[in-house]
């Protein structure tokens, strides 16, 4: 298993990021927070998982531990391939999706290119559990109390007409200590 390339990053293409790591350049499929990290460095140290197929060797690549912890876990959830997974790790911050996979927001994967609605309730079915016992990742017991207002004021934008996408960054630049009606409100008041 290789478990984290440090190198100079050389080239971006379609498929990812070139690593030169001692003269051999690494092709790894990177999110977003790993090509950021890349960008205008001299050298850069990404973490990886390697993915192993019959016909072919993937590197993925993460800027940090989290976003490849929930990478391994979605690889466990049937029906979910690395791709996939790179798809929704690359979404959002990795303690946002732990914590849309604790409240049973679906809906939050649905909105990720690729993931329908079966494969959405599956991952939040078969991880929800599992991610609820790890306290290391800021998801604590009283989770539920303090996210379910968000998801009240996001459902009411979803009801309005927004998409998923634009409820979320609506409700972005509400101040999120305010009740979800009066979030709702400052999120139209601005559009």
């Amino acid at each position: 298993m290789i478990a984290q390339l440090r190198g100079r990053p050389v080239a971006r293409t379609p498929e990812g990021l070139v690593l030169d790591v001692a003269g051999v350049g690494y092709l790894v499929q990177a999110t977003p927070s790993a090509a950021r990290k890349a960008d205008g460095a001299d050298e850069v140290t990404l973490l990886t998982y390697l993915n192993v197929r019959e016909d072919a060797l993937q590197l993925f690549g993460f800027g940090e531990q989290a976003e490849r912890d929930l990478f391994v876990s979605l690889l466990s959830v049937n029906g979910v391939g690395p791709k996939v997974a790179l798809a929704v790790v690359s979404g959002s911050p990795a303690a946002e999706l732990r914590r849309a996979i604790v409240l049973e927001d679906a809906a939050r994967f649905q909105a990720i290119p690729g993931i329908g609605k079966k494969t959405a309730e599956r991952i939040v079915l078969e991880l929800k559990e599992k991610l609820a016992e790890e306290p290391a990742y800021g998801i604590q017991d009283d989770a539920s109390t303090r996210f379910k207002p968000t998801l009240v004021a996001r459902e009411a934008l979803v009801e309005l007409g927004y998409t998923l996408l634009e409820a979320e960054q609506a409700l972005a630049a509400t101040d999120p200590d305010l009740p979800p009606e009066e979030r709702v409100r400052q999120a139209l008041r601005a559009a």
